[in-house]
């Protein structure tokens, strides 16, 4: 036992705690305590905190006082159930469950049946009047307690218990009868005496002390690491641990276990949705080892309980006011409540619930903002299976989870892996999944299961990460030991594509063809609410952007270099564009003559390529700033390195070689070769790039300004209303920024001037080097906005050249926890973000009226948009098809602002 110098309460009877407790109880400990407030029937039992476990897992002890804690409530508990822990004529029996504050379903160990032993199984025995199902509850806390605390392979129970049922010749556990389970029962002491090098313990006080311990050490297995770093769950948090009295579904016709949601976690849609299995322990339920019947046929085998249950239920999602997970027992005819939670949904159950809950009066716009993301939205918007596509329907199982996945049928978790970093994409097929096929689930295109239902493991996993899913499918007789699956007469190897549907449950064989999604077609303007299903879901997420728009303060705009994308991201919601690359318009036909202004030997050649160049620049800027009519449009000017737009220096070096070879070489390319060798440089993301080239090559940035003038003059006096920025990249020092904006404000008012108008240009600059950012006070005083290039920042910051850095060694990065995320894809708030917000107040602290946004991508990823939003900057810009998800977050910051503000 570790020394815990500062005296704490480490144990909490479920009498004592609320749903609000959930960082010291943990999401089950709490919610416990809470039903047991609410008066619901819940066992009796105590919560032992995260701070507890936060204490061992420092030290490898427990703290001091947590045992004679544990004794105080346990003897507590002895009293009001009048029985002791494993005494041998009536036993006390207790669960010992994991909580952690965040749900980790399946991730984290559980032992049930603690206080059993050779001799209290008998006064279990004669105490319920039924011998069959004493012995049937010890062979499962061997099973639980040798696999979850002595670590011994659980399929060498699984394998006795198979040949158990197969000498019996009997497909079911339940028909194994009394002397079969204890002659199992033997067989799995000796499992474990071979295994772990121990007897299973006797002592009922030993078994719960080695259980808890055991919940302990779960919280960083392998599985709960990636699990957690999957789902951003922090790693510091620690779990609570549950010992609840037990109560029993497996005792007998009159007896069961069951998970209910108060809604279809699949689709949103109110009714009775969940699985029951009579005479049956929860683990049975959720593993998918024995397939349940629905929810709603509770009603016919027990009518009290099941109407006990839906009065529960509604009780429930009224105080809650969300979707609720349940899991109960009934215990001959005793409706126990066993867990709740709020329900892990899948993305268009989300949208729905959340205004079904809206209408209810439950919740109010801004908390239905809380209750969907932007990673939602995103799912919701990838393409679904086409109906009109000829197909080969192989099955049909449950839908568990929606999307429409395609890949090569694999079989375990270590080939999904394998082939997917391969760059395969595959389908995990198994008869049922379990906590190790976590890392095949990630790596797998979609899951599918031959057993289970909706809240299985393989299902709750799934809509908890996103991920197709079908479960259930009885069809299917899975062969994992020759990697291939039956469905009647036809047999798919390992290797084999194919397709399954997660909103219908429908599985194919081969490759089915993808049709966009209907909430795409929405925000195209191709598609309106209605009354079908897809219709109901444009129409939820129709009201929750109406409600994010309303609720948001950062303004959206978008990543675009032409029209055809600008109209597109104007479609989906963009106020502007954040970022126009110009290089782009100088690709294809356009290199010639930008190679010729990099071969310009004099004046005049470089006067006469720049001349070619202003009419096809105006042009673009045309069109752009039709398409963008009344919106303001950033136009960057030319920003990479010129060698980017000459051919491969190994390509032309051979070309040239040959040509000389053949005496037949050609003068320019001579010319181009020579270019190439004196522009070419080692790091050239850190040389002549950006405002540097504006500064050395003569007329570059002028010609761009004097495009953009023109274009916006003749724009406005067609009556139109043109609001070009003009951006300056890789500013390091203001002096820079000063030697750039004199020459561009020479250009816009000769071509002022020349037509006739009043330009309201602005001229900003990119903060994308630290040198920038940390004397953005200074730069200020020569910009009229700023734009983050997080892209280029994070680079510069970290030392990092991400083209090279996210292949060589970002993978282990991540596996060793030193990322939590990828900073190019999330914004590195300690580093990267430090800077951003420093320049944003010192460059304010210069100008008041300094326009602020990011145009890094960055700028569409959700937490990043939170970011983004607490420092105060004036926009967000990504690409068109990150248009809704920036817009639903930034409506979702400003209303977690305001809660905030509010309490």
């Amino acid at each position: 036992m570790s020394e815990n110098k500062d005296p704490q309460k480490f144990v909490y009877d479920f009498t004592e705690g609320n749903k609000d407790l959930k960082d010291l109880l943990g999401g089950k400990g709490a919610n416990l305590a809470e039903m047991t407030n609410l008066g619901l029937p819940v066992p009796p039992g105590f919560t032992i905190t995260t701070e507890a476990c936060k204490v061992y897992l420092d030290s490898g002890e427990a703290p001091t006082a947590l045992r004679d804690e544990v004794s105080a409530h346990l003897a507590a508990l002895e009293e009001r159930m009048g029985k002791r822990l494993g005494q041998a004529d009536d036993p006390l029996l207790v669960s010992v469950r994991s909580g952690a504050k965040f749900s980790m379903p399946g991730m984290m160990d559980t032992v049930l049946n603690i206080g059993l032993s050779d001799a209290s199984v008998a006064g279990l025995a004669t105490q319920s009047g039924d011998e069959r199902f004493a012995w049937d509850s010890y062979r499962r806390l061997i099973q639980m307690f040798g696999k979850t605390v002595l670590g011994v392979d659980g399929d060498l129970f699984e394998e006795a218990l198979e040949a158990a049922k197969s000498a019996k010749k009997v497909s079911v556990d339940t028909d194994l009868a009394a002397a079969d389970l204890q002659k199992l029962v033997k067989r799995f002491k000796k499992i474990v005496e071979a295994e772990a090098g121990r007897a299973f313990p006797q002592d009922a006080r030993e078994q719960m002390d080695l259980a808890i311990n055991a919940v302990f050490d779960s919280w960083n297995t392998d599985r709960a690491k990636l699990y957690r770093r999957q789902e951003r769950i922090p790693g510091d948090l620690g779990t609570a641990v549950n010992v609840c009295s037990m109560v029993f579904g497996n005792l007998g016709p009159d007896s069961g276990t069951g998970v209910a949601f108060t809604r279809d976690p699949a689709s949103g849609h109110q009714g009775v949705y969940g699985d029951y299995l009579q005479n049956a322990q929860g683990e049975d339920v959720v593993a998918g080892i024995r397939n349940t019947v629905p929810l709603a046929e509770l009603e016919s085998i027990d009518k009290k309980s099941y109407d006990q249950l839906m009065q529960i239920m509604r009780t429930l999602e009224t105080h809650y006011k969300d979707l609720c997970d349940i899991e109960f027992t009934i215990e001959r005819g005793q409706l126990w409540m066993l867990q709740t939670r709020v329900g892990k949904r899948t993305a268009g159950a989300a949208f729905r619930i959340a205004t079904q809950l809206v209408d209810q009066g439950l919740i109010d716009e801004a908390e239905a903002l809380q209750r969907v993301n932007g990673a939602q939205l995103a799912q919701l918007m990838f393409p679904r299976f086409d109906d009109d596509a000829v197909t080969e329907l192989l099955g049909r199982g449950i839908a568990a989870s929606p999307g429409a996945a395609v890949g090569k049928a694999v079989f375990d978790s270590y080939t999904a892996i394998k082939w997917s970093r391969s760059g395969e994409k595959v389908i995990l097929i198994r008869r049922e999944t379990n906590p190790d096929d976590l890392e095949g689930m990630i790596a797998a295109e979609g899951i599918l299961t031959s057993r289970g239902g909706k809240t299985s493991h393989a299902a709750v996993v799934a809509r908890g990460m996103g991920k197709t899913c079908v479960c259930g499918a009885e069809d299917l007789e899975v062969d994992t030991k020759r990697r291939r699956m039956t469905v009647g007469g036809r047999v798919v190897e390992e290797g084999d594509l194919v397709s399954i549907d997660g909103s219908t449950g429908k599985v194919y064989l081969g490759e089915v063809p993808v049709v966009p999604s209907p909430v795409v077609e929405y925000f195209e303007g191709r598609m309106h609410a209605g009354a079908d299903d897809a219709d109901e879901l444009v129409a939820a997420v129709h009201r929750i952007m109406a409600y994010a728009d309303r609720m948001r303060r950062l303004r959206v705009r978008a990543n675009a270099d032409n029209a055809e994308d600008a109209l597109r991201a104007r479609r989906f919601g963009a106020q502007g564009i954040g970022l126009c690359r110009t290089e782009h318009m100088f690709l294809g036909e356009r290199r010639e003559m930008v190679e010729k202004l990099i071969l310009a030997d004099t004046d005049d050649e470089r006067e006469n390529a720049l001349a070619a160049l202003l009419p096809l620049q105006k042009a673009d800027f045309i069109e752009l700033f039709e398409s963008m009519d009344g919106l303001p449009v950033t136009v960057r000017l030319l920003d990479p390195p010129l060698h980017e737009f000459l051919p491969d220096i190994t390509e032309l070096s051979v070309r040239v070689a040959l040509a000389e070879s053949r005496k037949d070489a050609n003068e320019n390319d001579l010319r181009l070769l020579q270019a190439v060798h004196k522009l070419h440089e080692q790091n050239p993301m850190l040389g002549l790039r950006g405002v540097r080239l504006g500064l050395v090559i003569p007329g570059l940035f002028a010609m761009q300004v004097r495009a953009i003038a023109e274009a916006a003059a003749q724009r406005k006096n067609a009556k139109g209303d043109p609001r070009p920025e003009i951006m300056i990249p890789l500013v390091g020092t203001v002096q820079e920024l000063e030697i750039v904006r004199e020459e561009a404000d020479r250009v816009i008012a000769e071509v002022q001037a020349a037509t006739g108008t009043n330009l309201k240009l602005t001229i900003g600059t990119m903060i994308e080097l630290p040198r920038a950012a940390l004397t953005a006070g200074q730069i200020a005083e020569a910009a009229q906005f700023f734009s983050f290039g997080t892209n280029d920042l994070t680079q510069t910051v970290w030392g990092f050249s991400r083209d090279d850095v996210e292949a060589s060694f970002f993978t282990a990065y991540l596996e060793k926890g030193i990322f939590g995320v990828s900073p190019f894809e999330t914004i590195d708030k300690d580093g990267v973000g430090a800077l951003v917000r420093s320049a944003a107040e010192a460059g304010r602290a210069t100008r008041p009226d300094l326009k602020l946004g990011v145009c890094g991508e960055h700028g569409g990823d959700p937490e990043s948009v939170h970011f983004f939003h607490e420092v105060g900057l004036d926009y967000v810009s990504c690409s068109p098809f990150r248009i809704p998800v920036a817009r639903l977050e930034a409506g979702r910051a400003a209303a977690q602002s305001r809660g905030s503000d509010s309490r």
